[in-house]
């Protein structure tokens, strides 16, 4: 990286140049701290007006070099004429009036930016993530206030902020403005000038890497970041070539599982098994030259926020675009991911996962059994009844004789019709009752806490906790949309500034199959027992 100096009207601006990168990845830069658009910059270097093509690194620019540029502004983006309206400022008549308060708010479209706007709907939906951004020091080091990522981190923590205490929808300006000065490529223009439409898995994946750099603990912590901790997936690949037999090791991390679409894939399973399997050329050291592994991965470690991710969308060179695969892939509510785990990591899940399963038994045992403990209360508190209607009557019958007339034994008939009599209502059911109870079952709380080693530990199952879902035929065109469940089990579809209420029952749906939203990325979250 190199730091120059652009000269602007009366201002200058400290600017990094990436050698690597064309001309027009600078231009954005210089757009995103002026204002200038790229098609209106005349930038003066050796050899004459800088060109988007241009080759930086053939420039020879050299540390502190000063340039100049020419071009005027566009005008830059009015405030919001109404102010930004809080629930405690409210009166109380129009507060909440939905009743949707409680699940944040939603967040206005600026042209385009639906990709960005469900991507953060669904990362909120991640309060691990939420405490650490209310953590990060938005004042940071004096150095810190030029870093693009830092800025960006800021912004992100802000706007949560705002989502945790506004009614009204949100105007994400600032996050907007910060998010295309650290990543130009989401500042790309149409021919009309309008800004364009972009990938949402691109700004998620983005959005997470600025914040994995962030989000850290303090210095000799030895802990992996905030990010890491709660999105990465640890894997472990083993390449096989087939011509020579070698075999190769790799470790490596991501913050996403790929869901691979093909004409046989019909569940999400499927597909993120095609995913785990991936072809790549490497030098074989026996054949000396390049041939073709194939890998098979494993995964290692499990995240608390696991992600995979439908790859609907490939390149069509012809029309150069991206197109989408429409088939519809079955994605469930809760996912099962031991299969893909390696057999290390299946060993640490199969005590949670059996304590998991033994108190999903006991506490349907319990019920089962209360169920059946009713209904033998009913039938012992009928035959009660009738034994006692049995005993008045009998002693109705038994009349005193006439004095003077020598007493008679009573039969063994008749002492069985008075006994009863003679007895407590009820006492005979009362001790067969207290000879046949069982000892005292334990409550459904105590039958489903797992044994204390095994509590809180992961079992590889996860709940389905927000979807990102595409409605149109490419990546860079269409709609996006967010649906997030809530901790009271409500979903909500997030379009933009509108908030709709949703059933579980309309999530199943979203597998694709047609034009309607599809399931483009979910996000789950661990169960532990």
């Amino acid at each position: 990286m190199v730091k120059v100096a652009v000269k602007w009207t009366k201002e200058t601006y400290n600017v990094e140049v990436d050698p690597a990168e064309p001309g027009l990845v600078f231009k954005h830069q210089l757009f995103s701290l002026t204002g200038v658009p790229p098609e209106r910059q005349k930038i003066m270097v050796k050899g004459g007006m800088l060109k988007d093509e241009a080759d930086m690194a053939k420039l020879g620019l050299k540390e502190g070099q000063k340039l100049m540029m020419m071009g005027s502004a566009d005008k830059l983006p009015e405030a919001p004429a109404k102010a930004q309206v809080f629930l405690e400022d409210l009166p109380e008549e129009e507060q909440d009036a939905q009743g949707f308060a409680k699940y944040g708010a939603g967040l206005q479209n600026l042209g385009n930016t639906c990709y960005m706007n469900s991507t953060l709907q669904c990362l909120y939906r991640v309060p691990e993530l939420r405490t650490a951004l209310a953590r990060y020091d938005s004042a940071g080091a004096p150095a810190a206030a030029f870093d693009p990522a830092h800025k960006l981190t800021v912004a992100t923590k802000e706007l949560f902020g705002d989502l945790d205490r506004s009614v009204a929808p949100v105007m994400p300006f600032r996050f907007l403005a910060q998010l295309r000065e650290k990543y130009p490529q989401f500042a790309q223009q149409g021919r009309t000038g309008a800004y364009s439409q972009q990938d949402a898995e691109e700004c998620w994946s983005q959005l997470l890497y600025t914040l994995r750099e962030r989000l850290r603990d303090p210095e000799g912590s030895g802990a992996d970041p905030t990010v890491q901790r709660l999105f990465g997936v640890g894997l472990h690949t083993r390449f096989t070539c087939a011509e020579s037999g070698e075999t190769e090791e790799e470790d490596a991390g991501a913050f996403e599982l790929k869901c691979n679409i093909t004409s046989e894939v019909n569940l999400l399973s499927e597909g993120l098994r095609l995913g785990l399997i991936s072809d790549r050329e490497k030098n074989s050291a026996s054949l000396g030259r390049l041939a073709l592994f194939q890998g098979k991965s494993e995964i290692v470690r499990l995240p608390p926020y696991l992600t995979a991710q439908m790859v609907r969308f490939f390149y069509k060179v012809d029309v150069q675009q991206k197109a989408k695969i429409l088939r519809k892939v079955a994605f469930p509510l809760v996912l099962d991911v031991y299969e893909f785990c390696s057999e290390a990591l299946k060993k640490q899940l199969d005590g949670p996962r059996e304590a998991a399963r033994a108190a999903a038994d006991r506490a349907a045992g319990l019920e089962k059994a209360a169920k059946a403990a009713k209904r033998e209360d009913g039938s012992r508190s009928d035959a009660a009844s009738a034994t006692t209607g049995k005993a008045a009557a009998g002693a109705k019958k038994s009349t005193p004789e006439p004095k003077g007339k020598k007493e008679v034994a009573p039969t063994a008939e008749a002492s069985t019709a008075v006994e009863p009599a003679a007895q407590p209502a009820g006492a005979d059911v009362e001790m067969a009752d207290a000879a046949a109870a069982p000892a005292a079952a334990p409550s459904s709380a105590e039958a489903a806490e797992p044994p204390s080693e095994f509590a809180g530990q992961p079992t590889g199952v996860y709940d389905l906790v927000a979807v990102l879902t595409h409605k149109g035929r490419s990546a860079d065109s269409g709609h996006y949309v967010s649906w997030a469940k809530q901790d009271n089990g409500q979903w909500m579809q997030f379009d933009d500034e509108v908030m709709i209420p949703r059933k579980a029952d309309e999530i199943v749906t979203l597998s694709g199959g047609g034009d309607w939203h599809m399931a483009y990325l979910l996000l789950y979250r661990a169960q532990h027992a």
